[in-house]
């Protein structure tokens, strides 16, 4: 308990954790910075993360130093008592003085940190505090947070290999840690990132180590053995927690969100619900045992996993107050539930959905019905008919519907439209509406806030040479990202705006309190075409200054809105994107600041920078 308090107490001047706190609100009632003075902002200092890097080249005559090619980064800092501890794309943790800047320490390893950052362990009375993380090839490792150095007592001189126990028999398999790991008491509780394809591969169990030893506390299985047949099951990948966990710490209760079961778009082989896929879980932090779940996408053909941080707030319904744990998915769909039973808080209603089936008599079986909560409405778009078509400017129209006409004309409709033999466009597409930049909330107002994007896929699924169905787009090819319905040279979706939005939820009712366009394009701006909005990924912050701080946007731009109304109040030109979440902390010189990580984005086609940390406060 004693560790708990002092988090608590620096919780009010430092950001301790992913989510500020470990139920996710991302909430500081830092101040300084407000609504009235927060146009003065400007950069205090930035950390460029590949200038730390050593040269691969050694500089010469006509031959200048060169670097390690850029390499993105969503990651989010933590700062504990005057420390800010921060993971890089190049293999490094850094420990740096919050005020300046400066270098405290450095560790260098072989294993590149997950892009989305680190946690805390406040330490005990025979342990030092520690920086614990996750790897992209699978290890967990602990370092002193005062040296950065590994914690010899935990694991094998530090470090944990993940892999052991579920992926030994797929050794060249993906299997690793793309976000942060949870801290409850003494237990590190660890996710993965596993592979979206084929269906056999490593399992995505969740699993809990004791932070003294490194050893094993336990293991939850997220494949649901009893809607599974035998068959179906035995090494089925994917079911896995990608994202970020949270946890009720008075009740010991941790909310897991899990993505789909592998393969992700094609599931003849999954037949029925597939649980837990795509489901919240909630389990006995303690334990691992399973005490609610909720799945919000049946049978998921979309890659619709839930992955963003499940939000604890309390939610005041006349004289009540509900323990409540909120999450938005890629659906743009927002849900929340009583946080102890699992009882949906604004209702939820199964409706029939997936009536053209695309591969009847013994291929695939959709399910017939998806969850659907009754507040609030919808926050990105599900649906799209041919006459919705943008028309920002005549050549992007004349683009656009050249797209649509491809093939014959592609298949329009929603929500929840099957991928099939023909070319359609399906909304959201499988990077969201929401991702994993989930919500913020501020705790005066009861106001959820949530960024969400209008993106659509345009895909169809044809059967490979080796007798599976692949998903491809309209000119054939299976690409990394998907097939977008837009203008990649331009980032601009063929469909009407707006593109990207801020929204305010009122928990006290479930309905919509303001919401925005977020983002805009310069050259629609200088046409004079009303604010788009722009495709977005990452995620808010909130401060007791009335103030919702996000970056996100792929206009390279850093935004304040007045959390009252949505209203910008001040934006910030960075050098890239800033595919991230971003922290505010008071130093020891009594200055508020802000800062955020820009290394441009990951599903977007925009220039990759260096990765450079930007901070920000008010005049001195």
């Amino acid at each position: 308990m004693a560790a708990l308090s002092a988090l608590t107490l620096a919780a009010q001047t430092d950001w301790p954790t992913y989510g500020h706190d470990p139920g996710g609100q991302r909430y500081s009632p830092l101040k300084q910075i407000n609504t009235k003075n927060v146009a003065q902002l400007q950069l205090a200092w930035s950390y460029d993360t590949q200038a730390q890097v050593a040269p691969a080249a050694a500089p010469g005559p006509g031959r200048p130093g060169r670097g390690p090619r850029p390499r993105r980064s969503s990651t989010t800092p933590l700062v504990i008592d005057g420390v800010l501890y921060m993971s890089t794309a190049y293999n490094r943790v850094v420990a740096l003085e919050p005020e300046t800047g400066r270098k405290i320490w450095e560790y260098d390893s072989v294993h590149t940190p997950g892009m989305r950052g680190i946690a805390f362990w406040p330490g005990s009375k025979d342990l030092p505090p520690q920086v614990v993380f996750g790897t992209n090839d699978g290890f967990l490792i602990s370092l002193n947070a005062k040296t950065g150095k590994p914690v010899a007592g935990f694991g094998t001189e530090g470090l944990i290999n993940l892999r052991e126990g579920v992926a030994d028999k797929f050794p060249n398999a993906q299997y690793g840690m793309s976000s942060p790991p949870t801290v409850y008491k003494d237990l590190v509780i660890t996710g993965s990132h596993t592979q979206e394809a084929p269906s056999l591969g490593p399992s995505g169990d969740l699993r809990a180590w004791d932070i003294k030893t490194g050893k094993l506390v336990w293991r939850f299985k997220t494949l649901d053995p009893a809607s599974w047949s035998p068959e179906q099951a035995a090494d089925r990948s994917g079911l896995n927690s990608w994202g970020f966990m949270t946890v009720d710490a008075a009740r010991g209760i941790l909310y897991v969100p899990l993505g789909t079961p592998a393969t992700d778009f094609y599931g003849a082989d999954r037949k029925g619900s597939n649980l837990y896929g795509s489901s919240l879980v909630a389990l006995d932090a303690l334990t691992g045992k399973l005490k609610w779940h909720f799945q919000t996408t049946h049978h998921d053909n979309w890659d619709y996993d839930l992955e963003a941080p499940p939000l604890l707030f309390e939610a005041k319904q006349g004289a009540k107050n509900i323990p409540a744990v909120a999450t938005i998915t890629k659906q743009g769909l927002l849900f929340a539930w009583d946080r102890i039973t699992g009882k949906p808080l604004w209702g939820v209603e199964e409706r029939p959905v997936a009536s053209d089936n695309p591969f009847p008599g013994g291929g695939d079986e959709p399910w017939p019905t998806q969850p659907f909560p009754l507040k609030p409405e919808p926050l990105a778009r599900n649906t799209f008919q041919p006459e919705e078509v943008a028309k920002v400017t005549p050549e992007h129209e004349k683009f656009c519907r050249e797209l649509l006409a491809l093939e014959g004309g592609a298949m329009t409709g929603g929500p929840y439209a099957q991928y099939g033999p023909k070319l359609r466009i399906i909304f959201p597409a499988w990077i969201g509406g929401g991702n994993w930049g989930g919500m913020s909330f501020d705790p005066a107002s009861g106001y959820l806030f949530v960024n969400t994007q209008s993106l659509a896929n345009l895909n169809k699924m044809i059967r490979g040479q080796d007798g599976k169905f692949l998903r491809v787009g309209p000119d054939g090819q299976t690409l990394g990202e998907g097939n977008l319905f837009w203008d990649p040279d331009k980032n601009w979706p063929c469909q009407q705006p707006p593109w990207g939005e801020m929204s305010a939820i009122d928990t006290k009712t479930g309905n919509v309190a303001w919401r925005v366009p977020l983002g805009s394009f310069g050259e629609l701006d200088a046409k004079g075409v009303p604010k788009t909005g722009t495709p977005n990924m990452g995620g808010s912050i909130a401060t007791g200054g009335g103030l919702v701080f996000i970056g996100a946007t792929v206009d390279s731009r850093f935004h304040a809105l007045d959390a009252k109304t949505g209203k910008e109040l001040w934006t910030a030109t960075m050098e890239a994107d800033a595919q991230s979440t971003p922290i505010t902390f008071q130093g020891k010189d009594g200055r508020q600041y802000v800062a955020i990580m820009a290394s441009g984005s990951v599903h977007y086609i925009r220039p990759t920078a260096t990765g450079k940390l930007y901070v920000y406060a008010l005049p001195r």
